[in-house]
């Protein structure tokens, strides 16, 4: 071979490379735009190239790695949000109003009774000092009981769910 036809053949495969390369950016730039999932394989047929032209080239292999780890955008460009992501929000979400729901009506049961008793205690008729006392630990004490019936119930639900995957573990075992 003459310098020439070398130099040529050489010149022709950098400009392969290099119009390969432009069709990998544009490829990811598309696949970034529309929201669509980031793969070496994906962009690598997006793009008419091979998955190994990729690979042998870490920029752009890096590049489509980066891309692939950033959380994916809907096409205006905001984070796209799952279907899953939002049903675990509503359940949260719904948990946590029936907690607030249940502390609500205990703190309204209290300011009554706060309210009463002071209403009482300020007519003049209310109970001697010592019954006030005996009263009010009462209802700490009921507040206790509560407290503690509640913590009993998760810890029911929680011993419910462990023995639950004993069983099912023990089934297992057993099926072998």
């Amino acid at each position: 071979m003459t310098t020439g036809n070398t130099d040529s053949l050489t010149r022709a495969r950098a400009d392969d490379s290099s119009r390969r390369r432009q069709a990998v950016l544009k490829a990811l730039n598309a696949a970034r735009n529309s929201g669509e999932a980031i793969t070496v394989s994906g962009i690598a047929r997006a793009a008419g190239v091979h998955r190994t032209f990729l690979y042998r080239h870490a920029d752009l292999h890096a590049t489509v790695l980066a891309e692939a780890a950033k959380p994916p955008s809907t096409p205006m460009g905001h984070p796209a949000v799952s279907r899953e992501s939002l049903l675990a929000d509503l359940v949260n979400l719904q948990a946590r109003n029936a907690r607030m729901a249940q502390t609500i009506s205990t703190l309204e049961r209290r300011l009554s009774q706060t309210l009463g008793e002071d209403l009482w205690r300020t007519s003049g008729l209310g109970a001697p000092t010592d019954i006030d006392t005996l009263q009010r630990r009462i209802t700490d004490l009921e507040q206790i009981n509560l407290d503690l019936r509640e913590e009993l119930a998760e810890r029911q639900d929680e011993l419910d769910a462990a023995r639950d995957a004993n069983r099912e573990l023990m089934t297992r075992l057993n099926t072998r």
